[in-house]
């Protein structure tokens, strides 16, 4: 059968606080689609996203001349694409992988938070940040990037990411046009090319719609653990933390300091926040990892997304983090991490991340079940566009080269 119903085995969750994995089966649905359902909605995907990839990297190039040109212009312009990309990306988990979000926060992002009347959520936060998360899947940046959409910020996002990922044909061509920034993870390397890429970030383009008025918008996402969270990186990381004498954690990875702590020093004085994002996925039993459930394979062709990814934030001001000094910001690293740690182990307890925002998130005409999680500090939504004709953007620069090339021919010249 190609849709067999959903089935999940529940067992009691292990009470002797372990970290490692449990039992193999313990949440272990049965497939939602079968192999003949599989392989049409991996065509019908693969389909839609290559070619989407292949027409951004093709607009992309079409305006390259702009840096010739007008840098403002090229700047603008590729922030354009990239916006088009967030909208791909979106689509795909809607239409692939539906998927509940329930975002919350504590009282530092009271009021930026809202339903719309329609159900989706929509963000209000700062316009230029550095924005720190956990990593638990290697789709996280997806989940962040849809966050961005939400607060008009998907075509200023730019992520840090290992240096292997621009050799991926298509995509790392795309990436690297976004402006995105490739860590070999040798600092001695990666930290001229760190200064450059930030140095981009703080020079005011023409035509900034910021509500900086030095500054362009700008969302800097990087991930202080460096490497999504496994059994193999756990224990990589435990190993590490036993030799140095830091206290390994129970669902995160220890985080490095060093590339974070250049960042906010290079960046500090034109941007005022630093937003942290807690990230955990509901489904795998306790003590497990989501990474062995939340493949690419499981999430889109054989329609197992996860149950729910809840979303915590919180903010800092940079005035307010000490970076003076490497070892106090590593102190005071490892203390966020800590607090997030606990924010994880609240989560898998109880199911939900704790909140500071009961009663203050506006939930328009919503349903009864949104307007009740929203009364208890919680958006409950799901990843979705707001309407599916935002994707003609992908397509426009194309359409409207394809114009102006026929334009000659039906005005009778040749």
């Amino acid at each position: 059968m190609d849709n067999p119903e959903l089935r999940q085995r529940k067992q009691p969750l292990s009470t002797d606080g372990a970290t490692g994995p449990q039992q193999p089966n313990e949440w272990e649905p049965r497939l939602k689609y079968g192999i003949t359902m599989q392989i049409v909605r991996s065509l019908l995907l693969a389909t839609f996203f290559n070619c989407c990839a292949v027409v951004t990297v093709v607009t992309q190039l079409i305006g390259t001349p702009l840096y010739v040109i007008n840098k403002d212009w090229y700047y603008l312009y590729m922030a354009m694409t990239k916006q088009a990309f967030g909208l791909v990306i979106t689509a795909l988990i809607e239409w692939g992988c539906p998927t509940p979000v329930r975002v919350c926060g504590d009282a530092s992002v009271r009021g930026q938070i809202h339903l719309l009347e329609d159900g989706r959520l929509k963000t209000q936060f700062s316009e230029r940040m550095v924005l720190v998360a956990n990593h638990q899947v290697y789709t996280d940046w997806i989940y962040i990037w849809w966050l961005a959409y939400t607060n008009v910020m998907h075509g200023r996002i730019f992520i840090i990411l290992k240096e292997s990922l621009k050799y991926i044909p298509i995509l790392g061509q795309g990436m690297m046009f976004y402006g995105f920034i490739f860590m070999a993870r040798k600092w001695l390397s990666d930290k001229p090319r760190l200064q450059h890429r930030l140095e981009k970030l703080k020079t005011k383009h023409k035509g900034s719609k910021s509500e900086d008025p030095e500054y362009d918008p700008m969302w800097l996402l990087i991930f202080p653990e460096g490497t999504n969270l496994s059994i193999n990186t756990k224990r990589r990381s435990d190993a590490y933390g036993e030799k140095v004498g830091i206290q390994p954690f129970r669902h995160a990875l220890l985080p490095r300091s060093t590339g974070l702590f250049f960042c906010l020093q290079q960046l500090k004085g034109t941007v005022d926040w630093v937003y942290d994002c807690t990230v955990a996925y509901e489904g795998p039993p306790r003590g497990s990892y989501p990474d062995k459930y939340f493949t690419l394979r499981s999430t889109c062709l054989q329609g197992r997304p996860p149950k729910c990814v809840n979303m915590h934030w919180r903010r800092f001001r940079i005035s307010e983090i000490p970076l003076d000094d490497q070892k106090d910001f590593e102190e005071w690293l490892l203390a966020r991490w800590t607090e997030k740690d606990q924010l994880l182990e609240e989560c898998y307890e109880t199911g939900r991340f704790p909140t500071d925002l009961a009663g203050t998130i506006e939930a328009g005409n919503v349903s009864e079940k949104q307007k009740t999680a929203a009364s208890n500090g919680y958006a409950e939504t799901s990843v979705r566009l707001g309407h599916w004709t935002e994707l003609l953007q992908v397509f426009g620069v194309l359409f409207g080269v394809a114009c102006l090339c026929k334009l000659p021919s039906l005005m009778g010249f040749w």
